[in-house]
């Protein structure tokens, strides 16, 4: 066992001791918004809830969708949070000093109440005053959108810098690519940022002016301005209600605060390399490839451990899908340090010691994590071997490697292209990398419309399919209770225009009379055309009603509850169809186990 007391103290690098922790960090934070009329309300789940219209969570702003669209918040139009995050868009960044795939997102909102001015003074007053960070104000820089044919220079933004002591030659004016956000699909919401930097270089070597493309200006905070609506004539409207959408990245500034250049030196890192220090026999800083190595380990078994203590498990498509390549790329770079066999999963362990005060849920679910990520090793080598035997047949075949079959390689058997690579250099042949480089890059960029579509398709824009099957999920949670016992409860679910999948917490296969029975009390509660109602009140109110929380843990002081008359009493977001009688008819399509003690339905709507 981790010794405790020793990691959660402050800890020691190179003689210098931590001037803030992450959980002091976090704190500060959302206390400084809280004085500023701000609800604090907890973090959502990696997997979006009930329509995940993303594979994963990818910042603050995505549980919060409906509302910046229109719909009220029950905790008021003020918001902050410190929301976990998966992004795995520039997973190939990922071993440099400041890209990670799970990161924390310290966000504050403003549903249609203040805008820029007090948005960038809080900012300010936050990062520089003694009270709250305390940064030094001449290592600070920021960028404002220049302006373009679809909007005007950010004049406003601009000249509330300015106002505030920072000289012209500290705001740069960028394009659209460097300051614009949105919209998540090809119509929506969306607008200029002002987007903050602090200088990591030496202090005696601050620049008088910002440089984007100079690594040492690290990006810490965005403020988006969501002003605008583009529409489908691909025109910029002025939006009705104008929302404040702001999102400060944890591993950086707490990199920042303790005078480090490199994230991976924080506490929020550093027991995961020391670890892989010890197992692997090597030395973190003994050479550049070292570093960047340890990083990719430490960076995706951290989103592993996290990703699937959210409920995902290891799979051929979508969320599972990124899970398995970040546990396999994880054990890839693991055998490259030298790291002892199967030894992955007593990096868990760590994991869960870094975040046991903030998030418990991980050293709760460690052995199950540690048995998928175990299991998904043995099933990785199992494929290492198979893909080696593959591509020596390739080269005997066809005395070099294409673009074909090294993608054929790396995206079905997940052969790591490097050790493609380092193969044809031992056998003296030619691989077609910028073939494959090109192939790889527009699989990346068919991942990234499909979340877009998936994003714009969903809940988010509450599509009426979707509704109709968020409206099922609570009606088939009902009958499940109602057939296998009170014990059974939400884990997850995901809803496409085919279909809903939904994930439960049951330890036996249901039998086919089972399934029968549950199909028939839904619809029969579609026949009935039950009025469902939605009511705001306190958690504590909600609870006391018997309303129950799937997420529980992600709930503010207010919540919303959905009855669908006596039969279903939810803590729910929404939103959700008037009556049950527009759902059609339900059907069960399948019953199979998900992971260990969680069975999984799909089903669909006719």
């Amino acid at each position: 066992m981790l010794d405790n007391n020793i990691l959660f103290t402050r800890i020691v690098f190179y003689d210098k001791f931590t001037v803030m922790t992450a959980n002091e960090l976090r704190s500060k934070y959302l206390e400084f918004f809280k004085s500023k009329g701000h609800a604090i309300i907890p973090s959502a789940s990696l997997i979006p809830e009930n329509d995940p219209t993303v594979l994963f969570t990818t910042a603050g702003m995505h549980p919060l969708v409906p509302y910046l669209m229109g719909q009220k918040h029950p905790a008021g139009t003020r918001l902050t949070d410190a929301q976990k995050s998966i992004r795995t868009s520039d997973i190939d960044e990922v071993g440099d000093a400041t890209h990670h795939t799970f990161f924390e997102m310290l966000g504050n909102w403003s549903l249609g109440d203040y805008f820029k001015k007090e948005a960038i003074e809080w900012s300010w007053e936050f990062l520089t005053s003694s009270q709250w960070l305390g940064l030094d104000k001449n290592r600070l820089a920021v960028s404002v959108f220049a302006g373009d044919t679809d909007a005007p220079f950010d004049e406003e933004a601009f000249n509330i810098w300015k106002g505030l002591g920072l000289s012209e030659e500290r705001i740069a004016k960028l394009p659209k690519k460097n300051n614009w956000w949105g919209p998540a699909g090809e119509t929506g919401p969306c607008g200029p940022d002002t987007e903050m930097f602090y200088w990591v270089g030496p202090a005696d070597k601050v620049p008088a002016s910002f440089n984007d493309d100079n690594d040492l200006w690290v990006e810490i905070w965005n403020d988006v301005f969501m002003q605008y609506n583009k529409n489908v004539e691909g025109k910029y409207e002025k939006l009705a209600q104008q929302n404040v959408d702001t999102g400060m990245g944890l591993e950086r500034v707490l990199a920042v605060l303790n005078g480090f250049d490199d994230n991976y030196r924080t506490e929020l890192f550093w027991p995961i390399v020391e670890k892989i220090e010890e197992l692997s026999g090597k030395k973190y800083d003994e050479s550049v490839d070292i570093k960047r190595v340890m990083r990719i380990i430490a960076d995706h078994i951290k989103a592993s451990v996290f990703i699937i203590a959210d409920g995902v498990v290891p799979d051929k498509t979508g969320s599972g899908y990124v899970l398995r390549r970040l546990i396999r790329r994880a054990r890839y770079y693991y055998d490259l340090v030298g790291g002892a066999s199967r030894a992955l999963a007593l990096l868990v362990e760590y994991v869960a010691s870094i975040y046991k005060d903030t998030y418990p849920e991980l050293f709760e679910k460690k052995q199950s994590i540690e048995k998928i990520i175990t299991d998904e090793e043995d099933t990785f080598l199992g494929h290492l071997m198979f893909g080696r035997k593959l591509l020596e047949k390739i080269i005997v075949e066809e005395k070099n490697i294409s673009a074909d079959n090294a993608f054929l390689l790396y995206s079905t058997y997940g052969f790591p292209f490097e050790l493609v690579l380092d193969i044809a250099k031992e056998k003296d042949i030619e691989v077609d990398t910028e073939g494959f480089n090109k192939k790889k890059e527009a699989h990346q960029e068919l991942s990234r419309t499909a979340s877009a579509g998936m994003f714009k398709g969903g809940l988010a824009d509450a599509s009426e399919t979707a509704v109709k099957y968020h409206t099922a999920a609570h009606l088939m949670l009902a009958a499940l209770r109602q057939v296998l016992g009170a014990g059974v409860t939400q884990k997850g679910s995901n809803i496409t225009a085919e279909r809903l999948r939904f994930d439960f917490a049951h330890s036996e296969k249901m039998t086919p009379e089972q399934i029968k029975r549950v199909e028939d009390i839904v619809n029969e509660q579609i026949q009935k055309n039950i009025s469902v109602v939605c009511e705001e009140m306190n958690l504590d109110e909600a609870k006391a009603r018997g309303a129950m929380g799937v997420f529980e843990s992600k709930y503010g002081e207010r919540v919303k509850v959905y009855s669908i008359g006596e039969f279903s009493n939810e803590i729910c977001g929404g939103p959700h169809v008037e009556r049950t009688g527009l759902l059609g008819k339900f059907r069960i399509q399948k019953e199979e186990s998900s992971s260990a003690g969680v069975r999984r339905i799909k089903a669909v709507l006719e």
